[in-house]
């Protein structure tokens, strides 16, 4: 190795461990459910974004291992040579009947869809207003872009239109986009569509809204944009298919026309070979669920408005979340390390979320309780969080 590069990784790798910002990776031995074996021990899962418990579903399974018989493991190509099979048309139209728009494109993976789309539509001659808590996918999606990127402060909406106005008005900008989360994954939060989007219409704004958190989560399933009931107002919504929906792969969703212009001008479409058929149909399948029904969607809003009031009553900061996901804030980085390491030994697998996922001294445990808990293990989940906050003095 060289040495220039050896000092380097030695260096940093050294300051992040003394800082409490090194992630430790932990490999899960068996599926990702409401209870998963890590290091041979089980767990009570608090850490998966497997909001509905599809990834484990039996049906689905039985889709993906069907799909193999029928095509093989891979789909062989990029979609535009001959990797496009039926099953991804299939998909695309059930996303474009779940997301109620003209139309819908699939990506390999939510990260890989803001790279494409963003960069598909803007370009240096524009300008994006980005929430300044977007996820790290939009922030790369943006660079990419080259287009001027101006930070608003988050869900501030006289920011948002103060900004809007100056670029709009400035005459430099032959384009400007306004994207944001439909939820904020490390708060919980939801966006503020209704004002945002009357904000975009006051100066022409397009739309983004990237609902990898929302979709099966809100609007009864649907995501925040049905949420709002504002499925005709915003012009691109995207979202993920590894979330909620319990498999891989991302999506954008919104007029036939911007579909059309992905497929021919969004490189990760162009240049990677598609969605395997497996994740293909059982995505498929786990979208059906979801639309036909709302009983996973209301388990875990019930689970998770268990699991906040109880968090609540023992006195930790849980910040102002109006969603299943329920943070734990404790600050201090390391703190917030040794708080979640306890948790382990103790029974309870919740990761903790340091800078840069967010800012720095906003170190947290994110739990997010999924359709398949139950109130008896959130109870031992409470009790631990109990033993162990006590312990180090976060709650009293």
């Amino acid at each position: 190795m060289s040495k220039k590069l050896d000092a380097f990784l030695t260096d940093n790798l050294t300051e992040l461990r003394d800082a409490g910002l090194y992630n430790e990776i932990d490999a899960v031995e068996g599926p990702n459910g409401a209870v998963i074996k890590v290091g041979g021990k089980d767990l009570i899962n608090l850490s998966s974004n497997n909001y509905l418990g599809l990834a484990t579903d039996e049906d689905l399974k039985q889709l993906a291992k069907d799909a193999i018989d029928q095509y093989g493991v891979g789909a062989g190509a990029v979609r535009t040579i001959n990797g496009t099979l039926d099953l991804h048309i299939e998909l695309e139209k059930k996303l474009a009947e779940f997301k109620g728009t003209e139309a819908a494109i699939s990506y390999q993976s939510g990260f890989n869809c803001n790279m494409a789309a963003i960069s598909a539509v803007m370009n240096k001659q524009d300008a994006i207003l980005s929430d300044e808590l977007n996820h790290a996918s939009i922030i790369d999606g943006c660079r990419l872009s080259g287009a001027k990127v101006i930070r608003v402060k988050h869900q501030d909406m006289d920011d948002l239109r103060e900004k809007a106005k100056e670029a709009t008005e400035s005459g430099l900008y032959n384009k400007v986009m306004y994207i944001t989360d439909g939820v904020f994954s490390m708060d919980g939060n939801i966006a503020n569509l209704p004002e945002a989007v009357k904000i975009a219409k006051e100066f022409d704004l397009i739309t983004y809204v990237d609902d990898a958190h929302g979709s099966g989560v809100t609007g009864k399933g649907k995501g925040t944009v049905k949420h709002f009931g504002l499925e005709k107002e915003v012009d691109m919504q995207m979202g993920t298919l590894s979330k909620a929906v319990g498999v891989v792969g991302g999506y954008v969703a919104g007029k036939q026309n911007l579909i059309d212009w992905l497929k021919v001008r969004s490189r990760p479409f162009l240049f990677s070979t598609a969605v395997t058929p497996a994740d293909v149909a059982a995505t498929i399948g786990a979208l059906q669920k979801i639309i036909d029904s709302t009983e996973l969607h209301d388990k875990l809003w019930d689970n998770g408005d268990y699991l906040k009031a109880g968090l609540k009553k023992l006195g930790f900061d849980i910040g102002v979340s109006e969603t299943p996901i329920t943070p734990c804030i404790i600050g201090e980085e390391k703190l917030t390390q040794q708080f979640s390491k306890r948790l382990m030994e103790e029974g309870v697998y919740a990761k903790a979320i340091v800078f840069p996922t967010v800012p720095s001294g906003k170190g947290r445990v994110r739990n997010m309780p999924i359709a398949s808990h139950t109130k008896e293990m959130l109870d031992e989940a409470l009790n631990v969080y109990e033993k162990v906050g006590k312990e180090l003095g976060i709650i009293s």
